[in-house]
């Protein structure tokens, strides 16, 4: 689920950067390099309210503000990335972009951010780290990038609840296993879930993936089903048309 799909067992050209249609990204300097997931929010989350500001929690490359850049017409696209080598390369791929004066990043943690903060946004978007298994790896910029301890769930529901501007929406994606905890620990403080898309790899798969989107309106959940590709490489014409505007082969 995490691959991009032309990336499927490629890891030298992984280092390599990725090109969209309309940006590149540069990708050599993160611990997390692009993937489905971050793709599949970037493309999902809705921008119906034309969002003026938008915030990207946990930017990496900052491919999520780019996907929305492109999507919206958003004059304050905010980044914020703890790890520095992330941080300093997500920085050189806005300002390599079309709308490099619309892009910023923010070298801090997420709760320093919010303390300083005094704006609201009209849309948050995150795809933050959730292996929350005990173990780690010798790459400690790749732990802090995929492991929930970096970013627990209720830090990101708290952050979304203190910078998130009245009529906005805030938008994760999260393992399915995990989705009845987050939308509880989210309704606890007053969010509510609005839309939610479950993501399977195959016709026949588990559901792996949750992209859920919030707001403080309680309305009725709209839940709808993704499958990525019928077989290896043989993707579905819902996968295609919702990532077409940006994969170069789609």
């Amino acid at each position: 689920m995490n691959e991009i799909p032309a990336f499927a067992g490629m890891d030298k050209k992984m280092k390599k950067p990725f090109h969209f249609k309309q940006f590149t990204v540069n990708q050599d300097r993160c611990a997390m390099k692009i993937g489905t997931d971050g793709v599949l929010l970037g493309a999902w989350t809705s921008i119906e309210n034309n969002p003026f500001s938008i915030l990207d929690i946990g930017a990496g490359t900052g491919i999520l503000s780019l996907m929305l850049a492109q999507r919206s017409n958003a004059q304050q696209i905010e980044a914020i990335e703890i790890d520095e080598e992330a941080y300093e390369q997500c920085i050189d791929n806005f300002e390599n972009s079309p709308w490099n004066d619309r892009l910023f990043c923010y070298h801090a943690s997420l709760l320093e951010f919010v303390e300083e903060v005094d704006d609201t946004f009209n849309l948050i978007i995150c795809n933050p780290p959730f292996y929350s298994e005990n173990y780690k790896t010798d790459n400690s910029s790749r732990d802090l990038a995929r492991f929930n301890d970096a970013m627990p769930f209720e830090h990101l529901i708290y952050a979304a609840t203190h910078l998130l501007s009245e009529n906005g929406l805030f938008s994760v994606v999260i393992p399915k296993k995990e989705e009845k905890k987050f939308i509880d620990l989210a309704l606890k403080t007053g969010l509510f879930p609005n839309r939610i898309l479950h993501v399977k790899g195959q016709p026949h798969s588990k559901i792996k993936r949750s992209l859920i989107e919030f707001s403080f309106r309680k309305t009725e959940i709209t839940t709808n089903e993704l499958i990525i590709e019928t077989k290896r490489h043989h993707y579905t014409t819902d996968y295609i048309n919702l990532t077409k505007d940006f994969y170069l082969k789609m």
